[in-house]
């Protein structure tokens, strides 16, 4: 399992609309992109990693009232046992009528053999 077919799974049963890297279709009024951030190992005591944390940024863009979608996508995160590591508010983009706000989120995965 890796985090971004976690998140498509859990924001498509928000009924949210969503795409990895950039919305290449006509954009709707709501949506979320999802922009891989790291993959790292933790190392312990041997050097031996034994899991890897996946981190990734939520883009969410509202021509609406943003909030209480934030709250519902930041609830169903961390119901569902991820870690937001930031949050933050980027802005009104006069251009095209949306807000952006931002959710980082990361989550820990044992190490999967090819």
């Amino acid at each position: 399992m890796s985090i971004l077919a976690e998140l498509n799974a859990l924001l498509v049963l928000l009924g949210i609309p969503l795409e990895t890297g950039a919305f290449t279709g006509k954009a709707p009024d709501e949506y979320v992109v999802i922009i891989p951030l790291s993959d790292v190992f933790e190392v312990h005591a041997d050097n031996t990693p034994g899991l890897e944390v996946q981190e990734v940024r939520l883009s969410l863009f509202s021509k609406r009232n943003y909030l209480q979608r934030k709250n519902q996508v930041v609830g169903t995160l961390l119901q569902n046992e991820f870690t937001v590591t930031g949050r933050r508010y980027l802005g009104y983009e006069n251009d095209t009528g949306y807000h952006h706000y931002s959710v980082d989120v990361a989550k820990e995965y044992g190490l999967q053999e090819d």
